[in-house]
């Protein structure tokens, strides 16, 4: 598969989760409180290479793929390098619309329990803020509300390309690791394919 062809099939799973969050959402009102991202300071997180692949290749297609190569070596932190602490405005995320399935996904989706149930994945910012439906919510996935479930979307995206996804690495690994797909891809692996659009 070409690589823009990968990132279009990332991008549809992308656009097909965000839109069945909306609609989960809108059945419970859960909302992340403006400007949190306590989520994102956690500083054990950790995703596959193919979440940011879309975002690696927006990189390169901005000739920006060696500066983040070169940021990505010199942080220390194991917290995510999309991460702005003191950004103004609704979130912390620099580059949200390239954002990993695991951003996506946390606070709106359920993990399967060993007895074949939904259990919601959110914060606890949610979960005390927003207790009553919070607790509503609960009700409703266990009466049968749709709501997103973690593994099958990276199964999805396994069955777009496994080896990217056969591995979970602390994020800022994975971010670099996509890059470097994307550089090495389009350097050697098919150098006819435009490189810039």
């Amino acid at each position: 598969m070409r690589m823009e062809e990968t990132v279009a099939a990332v991008n549809l799973v992308y656009e097909g989760l965000d839109k069945q969050i909306a609609t989960f959402q809108g059945a419970t009102s859960l909302q992340c409180k403006i400007g949190c991202g306590k989520c994102c300071f956690k500083p054990d997180i950790e995703a596959t290479v193919l979440e940011f692949i879309p975002f690696a290749l927006h990189l390169y297609k901005q000739n920006m793929g060696n500066q983040w190569l070169d940021k990505l070596d010199s942080i220390e932190s194991t917290m995510c390098l999309l991460l702005n602490p003191v950004r103004e405005g609704s979130g912390l995320c620099t580059e949200y619309p390239y954002r990993g399935l695991i951003c996506r996904l946390f606070g709106y989706s359920a993990r399967t329990t060993k007895y074949a149930k939904r259990e919601l994945v959110t914060c606890s910012v949610i979960k005390t803020e927003q207790t009553g439906a919070y607790a509503k919510t609960i009700v409703k996935i266990e009466a049968g509300l749709d709501v997103p479930v973690m593994n099958q979307y990276y199964m999805q995206l396994q069955s777009i390309d496994y080896n990217l996804t056969a591995k979970f690495y602390p994020i800022n690994q994975a971010i670099k690791l996509a890059i470097e797909t994307v550089m090495q891809y389009y350097t050697y692996e098919n150098p006819t394919e435009p490189a810039h659009v």
